[in-house]
């Protein structure tokens, strides 16, 4: 059988060939006998240790260990609750948002986002209206503590009136406002402005959404799994997700992951049942973002696994390179079962204590393609 002898050429730079599976270097017929003595190993590709340190090759030996089944569903990125406040007009009037309000735009607990005023509109706004029944009822308190000691009033009546005092004593103080008279809208806490619900300029009436605030600290995963799948669902309790814009694949336990709840029927999306988690919000995340999901069920063991990095696909068919000695790796078809997105479960064409190269796959690969040698024949 032929044997590959690989060089620098496939991988970075041009360096000598190694002769052989064993290495060194040796004349033109020393090389010869030493292919043609190797026979026994068909399709062997030869790099040196420099060579493969330099193309970023890496190796792992195959143990059985434990794995887990897997169900792959696909999945979206949400807010956490608890995280985010949506922030509401005051009154009725005109909205008038602060400069540096942008989505994304930080803000911290109290700072004012934007004002709302009325004083183009008929009635005048909440901080004037609330200004003048201020006014009229502390008057009306001050004259009825004079009258009580004379008894010109009663009690009972005095009583009435400085109630209604301290309420709009509470209305008047609770109505935060400009020189002009606006309402001020402040952020109840630190954070991130997640949207503007309104337009700088709209009229807007109490109570109505104008800005939703989030401290981005905690994201949920829901998963939307099929009901065909619903009987999995009570030995699930971790997953790892791959996000829509990501190549990086995450397990909810690095990332301070915790299952949330487990839907007992089918949620907004009909035919699927909702899986939620929770886990710390990063920069590689971003929330409202679809994800590839993989739930953990239950745990296997005996089980030979690879990095997912380790295959190569040929036609539908994968493949791994096993390193046979230090310098000499051999092509070896595997049949797979699960995976989790990070490892994958080989069913079949390996044994456990065979070394796989793990990084570096498609090096070996291109490396074997572009640097075939033929076979040395004696016709001269």
């Amino acid at each position: 059988m032929r044997k590959k002898l690989i060089g620098v050429a496939a991988l970075a730079a041009a360096l000598p060939l190694l002769a052989s599976c064993g290495g060194g270097h040796a004349d033109a017929h020393a090389g010869e006998e030493a292919a043609e003595e190797s026979a026994g190993h068909g399709g062997e590709i030869v790099i040196s240790g420099e060579e493969a340190r330099r193309a970023g090759i890496a190796v792992e030996t195959v143990r059985p260990g434990e794995f887990h089944g897997v169900v792959a569903v696909g999945g979206k990125i949400l807010e956490a609750q608890g995280d985010e406040r949506t922030i509401v007009s005051p009154a009725d009037g005109v909205v008038t948002l602060s400069a540096s309000v942008a989505e994304g735009a930080r803000v911290g607990a109290g700072r004012t986002l934007a004002t709302v005023s009325a004083s183009r509109v008929q009635g005048g706004s909440a901080w004037q209206r609330a200004k003048v029944a201020y006014e009229a009822a502390r008057r009306d308190y001050e004259r009825a503590k004079k009258l009580v000691a004379d008894k010109i009033v009663a009690e009972k009546e005095f009583n009435a009136i400085e109630s209604a005092y301290a309420d709009a004593r509470l209305a008047f103080e609770s109505v935060d406002a400009d020189a002009s008279g606006a309402a001020a809208v402040s952020s109840p806490i630190g954070g991130y402005v997640k949207a503007a619900l309104v337009k700088d300029g709209d009229y807007v009436t109490a109570g109505q959404p104008l800005l939703s605030v989030t401290q981005n600290r905690r994201l949920y995963l829901r998963a939307d799994v099929p009901v065909r799948y619903y009987g999995s669902l009570a030995a699930v309790s971790s997953a790892t997700f791959r996000p829509s814009y990501a190549d990086s694949t995450f397990a909810l336990g690095e990332c301070g992951g915790r299952l949330v709840a487990v839907g007992r029927g089918t949620g907004a999306t009909p035919g699927y049942i909702p899986v939620t988690f929770e886990f710390d919000n990063g920069p590689a995340f971003v929330s409202g973002a679809y994800a590839d999901v993989w739930l953990a069920t239950a745990r296997r063991s005996g089980v030979l696994t690879l990095p997912v990095g380790a295959l190569t696909e040929e036609q539908g068919a994968f493949f791994v390179y096993v390193q046979a000695d230090s310098t000499c790796y051999v092509k070896r078809e595997v049949r797979l079962g699960e995976t989790d997105g990070r490892r994958v479960e080989v069913k079949s064409g390996l044994k456990a204590g065979e070394r796989v190269v793990t990084r570096g796959a498609i090096r070996v690969r291109l490396a074997s393609a572009a640097n075939v040698i033929p076979a040395h024949t004696h016709n001269h």
